[in-house]
């Protein structure tokens, strides 16, 4: 259930209040019955250890994806005609 932080516009005390997300906020003071204002508080809520994104992905940049070129069966470099050649292919 989450904490959360009012303060007094009449007397200015601040206190905290254990209410569920769906509860409505709360109007009055505790102790004088003033009206108050909903706080706004940091989070004590830290993710640590193995797996989470500060120890395993932070400053880590993606890396570029390598294109192969590949070519088509008709499309034969000069050199591969060469070395077929030499292989003893005959050339028409």
């Amino acid at each position: 259930m989450p904490i959360y932080e009012y303060r007094c516009k009449k007397c200015g005390k601040q206190f905290e209040a254990f209410q569920g997300i769906t509860e409505p906020d709360l109007k009055t003071c505790k102790f004088c019955r003033g009206k108050v204002q909903k706080m706004m508080s940091l989070s004590s809520f830290s993710l640590k250890g193995s797996g989470w994104y500060a120890t395993d992905y932070a400053g880590k940049k993606p890396q570029p994806a390598k294109h192969k070129e590949e070519s088509s069966p008709a499309e034969t470099s000069p050199a591969a005609a060469d070395s077929s050649a030499a292989a003893g292919g005959k050339e028409d």
